[in-house]
Parts: C-alpha cells; structure tokens; sequence
C-alpha cells in the first residue's frame, strides 16, 4: 500500500517522563498497516495537556495518570468538556480499582497498561479513534467486579427504563460498537442509532460511551443465577 493511501491518525502523548514519551514517538513510528499515526506533540502536566490538545486537536491523546500537577482525570474531564469528539486513551503502569473506575467515570475511551505489547498498543489507538471503547484484559474483570459491587441501586432501576432495542444498542455499544457498525447489525440508519443513543443517555443521566458500557457490564453481571 503506498503512503498517499494511509489514513492518518494524530496523537497527543502525555507523560510526565521524557523517556516515555521519545520510547512511544519511536514505537508508534513503526507501525503503518493501513493507517499513520503521527505524534503531533507532547505535554508533560494536567495543564500542558489541556494547552496542546486545545492547540493541537489530535484524534487522540494518549494519557498517563501520574501527572506532576494533578491527575490524567482532571486533564480528561478538562479536554472533553473543551473538545467533546476527542478520543482520549489512558496508558499507565497503574492498575487499581478505584482507578480504573474513576477513569470511565471521568470519559476516558480506553485504559491500557502499559506492559501492552507495541502492535496491541496500536490497534488500540486505532480501535479508539474510530470510536471504539478499549479496555485492557487484565483490567476488564476488575472493573466488573467494582461495578457489580459499587453501583447503587438507582443505576440498575434506570436500565429498566429501557425498550428491548435500546438494550440492543447499548449492549452493542458496549462490545465496543462504533455508530455504523450498530447501523448496519441492526439494519438501521446512522441518524436512528443516534436517536437512540440521546434517549438511551437521557434515561440513564449519562454523557459518554464509555459510562454507557459501565452500566451494561454491571447489569449482566448483577443478574440472579437462574434456578433449574
């Protein structure tokens, strides 16, 4: 495939270490199937990060959580509420409960660790800009078990306020679904699967993708066993 074919993806990267960031630029850089992704700039801190991606509008900004000045959160929170049609993927060596809830909490479309390999790394990036919703495997059973232990009561009550083909939608939305492909699985127009997200996020008192899949995960896995 020649380079006038590949589609390009901008990148953010944001972390704190120099050496990380020179490690992704020199790893992402190798990578073309298809698609190019290009580093259009760094930032070091929650407030470089929100300045560069308000400069800079990427596809997608690759995020650590471990900031000098605050938390990948507040940057995240701060980006969306800015730029709402920015992916924003987490990518850190963190792994705890709390803060990986807290990141789908904050709009996050992803959160990866950063022992992934390089090609795993890059289709995520991938997945993530075309709309897609990532999680890392060793983290996707712990966010299950925080929901099904944390969320109160009233979030299940809401997903009850749902029409069978909402619940379609909104478990295809969180399979990872991008717009056209629940379109086209459910023989839908674009613009109907979109009526059906604003309603679904209006009954659920809910703003991104990623609280959506949230939802739906506890709702599977809070199930009573059925009795024989």
């Amino acid at each position: 495939m020649t380079s006038t074919a590949l589609k390009t993806i901008t990148l953010l990267l944001v972390d704190d270490s120099e050496l990380v960031r020179t490690g992704l630029k020199t790893l992402l850089a190798t990578r073309a199937d298809g698609y190019h992704l290009n580093v259009v700039g760094e930032a070091f801190s929650v407030a470089t990060a929100v300045t560069e991606t308000a400069r800079l509008k990427p596809d997608v900004v690759l995020l650590d959580i471990r900031l000098p000045d605050g938390t990948g959160f507040e940057a995240c929170r701060q980006i969306l509420a800015k730029l709402p049609d920015t992916r924003v993927l987490i990518l850190t060596s963190v792994i705890d409960d709390n803060l990986v809830y807290e990141a789908m909490s904050s709009g996050a479309h992803g959160y990866l660790l950063k022992e992934i390999n390089a090609q795993a790394l890059w289709q995520a990036i991938v997945d993530v800009a075309a709309g897609k919703f990532i999680l890392d495997p060793a983290v996707t059973t712990r966010v299950l078990n925080l929901v099904r232990h944390g969320a109160p009561q009233s979030e299940q009550d809401k997903l009850a306020q749902l029409s069978a083909q909402e619940r379609r939608v909104l478990a295809l939305v969180a399979d990872g679904k991008t717009n056209k492909e629940i379109a086209e699985q459910m023989g839908l127009s674009d613009k109907t699967v979109k009526n059906y997200l604003s309603n679904i996020f209006e009954k659920l008192q809910i703003s991104r993708r990623s609280q959506a899949a949230v939802l739906y995960a506890e709702s599977r896995t809070s199930k009573p066993p059925v009795r024989p």
